[in-house]
């Protein structure tokens, strides 16, 4: 056996598919009360964060996934002020959303001090969206954080884990969830958006169909898009949601992007937007066919669990 050959990470995509990363070294790994957390320094996609096994953001290419989290809820919004990301511990949510020259206030509510702590030592990327003086960074359930606030946001984000049997996040996917509590902190002409798995032709029945079809037991106008990421080995999905009309034209996006953001963006503008709510005929058939709605009682977990890194050689 070659010592020099290299030591690769595996993640189970499903029960006959592993994803397999090389590996330069293990960076840091560690527990919390909640979820298993490893930084892992990869040869094709840099640092690499891996939560339960499960991959949830790459250095190379986590702008794809976040850019299209934050940026079309806050473009179509007229005037976003008020963020509150449920989730978003790696902070590079936050970091987006602080990109906006009229946002004054960005909540972060995370669950896990050590995932947050973690990731403030670890990903220096977001290091000054962490210090931003804009952001009000709070460790709890996000669920119970936004039951209890009197105030209400211009925009909120679920940043949050794929709902994973006996992980600490799949109830704030619920239809109870999003009707008694998070509708009722939104201002008005508030819009919601959040993270909804795997859209790929072949993974879209997981969870992304029940995620939307669920929010539109919820909200009047409710809209699908997708994205290819490169490290998560297929399409993603989000969802985002308004009881008022809230989608606007790629020209004025373009020209928003222009207006509102500091800095550039590397992935998204209008035409890109537009072209990712166009689903194929395989998946956009599922969206409509769709009757699962989230409950309590009634989740859709996501497939698999890593297996974290151990060695494979050639």
């Amino acid at each position: 056996m070659d010592r020099d050959s290299p030591v690769w990470f595996e993640e189970i995509l499903d029960a006959d598919l592993k994803w397999s990363f090389a590996l330069n070294s293990v960076l840091h790994k560690g527990n919390s009360f909640y979820q298993d957390i490893a930084l892992l320094d990869t040869k094709h996609f840099g640092k690499v964060l891996v939560i339960d096994g499960k991959m949830q953001s790459a250095e190379k290419d986590e702008f794809v996934y976040h850019e299209c989290l934050i940026h079309p809820a806050l473009l179509c919004h007229s005037d976003p002020r008020t963020v509150f990301i449920m989730g978003g511990g790696e902070g590079s949510s936050a970091r987006e959303a602080l990109k906006h020259k009229s946002i004054e206030r960005v909540v972060m509510c995370d669950i896990d001090q050590e995932v947050v702590d973690f990731c403030r030592t670890y990903l220096t990327v977001n290091e000054k969206a962490f210090s931003h003086q804009k952001l009000d960074l709070v460790i709890k359930d996000a669920k119970a954080d936004l039951q209890e606030r009197n105030e209400k946001f211009d925009i909120i984000v679920g940043d949050l884990t794929d709902p994973v049997e006996g992980g600490p996040c799949y109830q704030l996917y619920t239809k109870s969830f999003y009707e008694e509590i998070l509708k009722l902190k939104l201002n008005e002409r508030g819009i919601f958006v959040t993270q909804a798995g795997p859209a790929g032709i072949f993974t879209h029945k997981e969870v992304f169909t029940s995620i939307y079809n669920t929010i539109k037991q919820a909200f009047k106008y409710v809209m699908a898009y997708t994205a290819h990421v490169p490290s998560f080995a297929d399409t993603w999905g989000w969802v985002m949601a308004s009881d008022h009309p809230f989608l606007i034209g790629a020209e004025e996006m373009d020209k928003r992007i222009e207006q509102r953001i500091d800095g550039e963006l590397l992935y998204l503008n209008g035409a890109t937007f537009h072209s990712s709510a166009t689903m194929n005929k395989t998946v956009s058939q599922s969206l409509l066919d769709e009757t699962h709605v989230y409950t309590e009682e009634n989740p859709r977990f996501i497939d698999g669990h890593g297996l974290g890194s151990r060695a494979i050689r050639d």
